[in-house]
């Protein structure tokens, strides 16, 4: 990704990855004894629009910045790291815009905007400042609610696996994304 002459960097200190420190994007989910009854610890996955798809993701050259982020309206996503390696991702909360409450003084002043995939929602796209870096390092999962922005993963390592759940069509039916270079002059940079 080069930084083009127009955009500057924004530094991003990562947080560690809590089970509190994610709440409002989703979930951590950690290891739990064999036999526990399933409970509010676990992914609470909505994958009611499609067939679920759990595959090993192989990624490549994925440095620790971007100027893109990305939602999904319609489904839950989890990933993890294959083997617990130290990983990152850039996220921004849910910005999706409900049908009923469009016309509503809510949203007056604000730039909604209608997803061009084939879900055809409506969502503001995400402010430079809210944007966050999360750590996520040993055997654990994050579980990303409806709509929450993500970019990522992001690692320092040439290569590395990820577990990732979500639907068989998510990145063809249910994929929007926002440049903020081209929309707000900005990439983000990983300040570790």
């Amino acid at each position: 990704m080069a930084i083009s002459e127009e955009s500057k960097w924004v530094k991003l200190k990562p947080i560690e990855a809590t089970a509190e420190s994610f709440e409002e994007y989703g979930q951590v989910v950690e290891a739990s004894p064999d036999g526990e009854e399933f409970g509010p610890r676990d992914a609470q996955l909505d994958l009611s629009h499609g067939i679920p798809r759990f595959y090993i993701m192989h990624l490549e050259d994925r440095p620790l910045k971007f100027s893109k982020i990305t939602h999904h309206a319609s489904v839950t996503q989890c990933l993890g790291s294959v083997g617990g390696h130290v990983w990152y991702l850039g996220v921004a909360k849910p910005t999706i815009v409900d049908k009923q409450t469009l016309e509503s003084k809510d949203h007056e002043g604000k730039n909604v905007v209608q997803s061009h995939c084939a879900t055809g929602h409506f969502y503001v796209p995400p402010a430079v400042a809210n944007v966050r870096v999360f750590k996520i390092t040993g055997p654990k999962f994050l579980k990303l609610n409806h709509g929450t922005w993500h970019a990522g993963p992001l690692f320092r390592a040439d290569t590395m696996d990820f577990f990732n759940l979500e639907l068989s069509n998510t990145n063809v039916v249910d994929h929007t994304s926002h440049d903020f270079v081209k929309a707000n002059g900005v990439e983000f940079l990983i300040d570790e």
